[in-house]
C-alpha cells in the first residue's frame, strides 16, 4: 500500500543506546510497519531484522542516500537516527529535501540532556556544542572560567584531544567527564582533569562534559569585540582593538551573515565577526601571501577555523563569491573600481565600512561619500606608555571611517 506525497510517509525515530525498548509505542509500531529503514550501522544493529524490511545504512558521504529517500515518497519509510534528530542530527538535513507535512518525528532525549541529567547540570545554562566531523577549534570560544560544555565527540580519540587543546589554551585545572554509551546497558562514566588525562582512547560512543577552571595565563576570549591585539598573530597590519571595537559596531554583525573582509591583513575584522554570532561567516581577501598564511591559523586560534581566506588583490579577487551582507575595506582604497565594485556587490540593506589612515585614502572615501552618501567619522586613539619615570599619551595614527548602508 502506498500514501498520498502530500501526507506522511517518512518516519523520523530517534533511537538510544537502550535500541527499540526504550521507544515509545508510535514510534516502535511505526519502525515495524516501515517498507524501508534507513540508519547508520550502529542503529540498524539495535533492530531486530525483518524479512518484510528492506534495510539500507548511511553510505559515505551522506547526501548520496538523499535520492535513495526522496526516491521511495509514498511509501512507508523509516529513518533512524541517535537522540533528538533535530539537534546536530538527520532530521535538518532531511528537513532540505522533504516538507515537514511529509514526515512524522518521535525524538528521543538528545546525548545533551542524558550528559545534563548525568552531571546534574541545568541544561539552559550549559554550552551544547558538536564536534562531530567539525573542527575541535570550534570550543575555544567557549573556553570561560566557570563554563560547562557539553560536548558531542567524534569518536574514541576526542577527549584526548581535548584535553591536549585545554592544557594548551590554559584550561589544564579543567574536569573533563566522558559518558559513554549513554542510556544503555554499556553506559560507563571516566572522570580526571585535563593536566591528569591519561586515556589515549574511550569508547567511539560518548560525550563528554567539561567544567571550565583557568589558569591564570589562560586564552580567554572575551564575548565583546575589540579583542586584545595579541590574541592575532601580526606584523603590525592589524586593525588596532579600539578601532576594531568600532569597527565592528558600524559592520552590526548580525546572525547567519556573510562578510568580505578585503585588505584582511591578520584577519581579526573577519575572525571577530564570525564570533559574534555562531552563524556568521567571512572570506578574508588579502594580496600578500605571507599575510594570508597567517589567518588560517589566527582564526583556528580564536575558534572559528572555517574562515575562507583568498589570497589576491581585490577587486579581481572577489570575483564568484557569494553575496556579503556586509563589507569591510582596510586596505586597498586608492585601488581604481574597489570601492564601487564593493559597493555594487552588496544587498539593499547591506553595509558597507572602509577606514583610511592615508590623505589618499581619506581622498577616496570623501569621493565615495559624495558619489553614494553615508558618513564619515575621525577617530584618534592615544595608549599610556612609560616615559622615564612617568606615563606619557602615545597616539596612534588617526582613522578616517566611512559607513554607508545601502539603499
Amino acid at each position: 500500500m502506498t500514501r498520498s506525497a502530500a501526507s506522511p510517509w517518512l518516519t523520523i525515530i530517534g533511537i538510544g543506546d537502550s535500541g527499540v525498548d526504550g521507544l515509545a509505542p508510535q514510534a516502535r509500531q511505526a519502525l515495524d510497519e516501515a517498507e524501508t529503514v534507513f540508519g547508520g550501522e550502529r542503529h540498524l544493529a539495535l533492530v531486530p531484522e525483518s524479512d518484510r524490511q528492506e534495510r539500507i545504512p548511511w553510505p559515505s558521504p551522506l547526501e548520496k542516500a538523499l535520492p535513495w529517500v526522496t526516491g521511495r515518497r509514498g511509501r512507508r519509510v523509516c529513518v533512524l537516527a541517535s537522540g533528538d534528530p533535530f539537534w546536530y542530527g538527520i532530521g535538518a538535513t532531511l528537513a532540505r529535501h522533504i516538507p515537514a507535512q511529509e514526515m512524522t518525528v518521535h525524538p528521543a532525549p538528545s546525548a545533551f540532556s542524558l550528559a545534563a541529567a548525568r552531571m546534574g547540570w541545568p541544561l539552559q545554562h550549559s554550552r551544547c556544542l558538536s564536534v562531530h566531523g567539525r573542527s575541535l577549534d570550534r570550543v575555544r570560544p567557549w573556553l570561560q572560567p566557570g563554563a560547562r560544555l557539553l560536548v558531542l565527540s567524534w569518536d574514541g580519540t576526542t577527549a584526548a584531544a581535548l584535553a591536549a587543546l585545554l592544557r594548551e589554551a590554559g584550561f589544564g585545572p579543567s574536569t573533563l567527564t566522558v559518558l559513554e554509551h549513554l542510556d544503555g546497558p554499556r553506559e560507563r562514566r571516566l572522570e580526571a582533569t585535563a593536566d591528569a588525562w591519561e586515556t589515549a582512547r574511550t569508547e567511539d560512543l560518548n560525550t563528554i562534559a567539561v567544567a571550565c577552571r583557568a589558569r591564570t595565563d589562560a586564552r580567554v576570549l572575551a564575548a565583546a569585540a575589540g579583542r586584545d591585539d595579541d590574541l592575532f598573530a601580526h606584523d603590525g597590519q592589524i586593525t588596532k582593538r579600539e578601532i576594531r571595537a568600532v569597527t565592528l559596531a558600524n559592520l552590526r554583525p548580525g546572525r547567519g551573515e556573510l562578510l568580505w573582509d578585503i585588505g584582511a591583513g591578520s584577519g581579526a575584522i573577519g575572525i571577530e565577526w564570525m564570533l559574534a554570532d555562531s552563524g556568521n561567516r567571512a572570506v578574508a581577501v588579502e594580496a600578500d601571501p605571507e599575510r594570508a598564511g597567517r589567518i588560517p591559523a589566527n582564526a583556528g586560534a580564536c575558534g572559528v577555523p572555517d574562515l575562507q581566506c583568498v589570497t589576491g588583490a581585490a577587486p579581481d579577487a572577489l570575483d564568484g563569491l557569494a553575496t556579503p551582507d556586509a563589507v569591510f575595506i582596510g586596505g586597498g582604497l586608492t585601488t581604481p573600481g574597489l570601492l564601487a565594485s564593493c559597493h555594487d556587490a552588496l544587498r539593499p540593506g547591506g553595509r558597507l565600512v572602509a577606514n583610511a589612515v592615508t590623505v589618499e585614502g581619506e581622498a577616496a572615501l570623501a569621493d565615495a561619500m559624495a558619489a553614494w552618501g553615508g558618513e564619515l567619522t575621525r577617530l584618534q586613539v592615544s595608549r599610556g606608555e612609560p616615559l622615564g619615570g612617568f606615563t606619557g599619551w602615545q597616539p596612534l595614527r588617526p582613522v578616517t571611517v566611512w559607513t554607508l548602508v545601502r539603499s
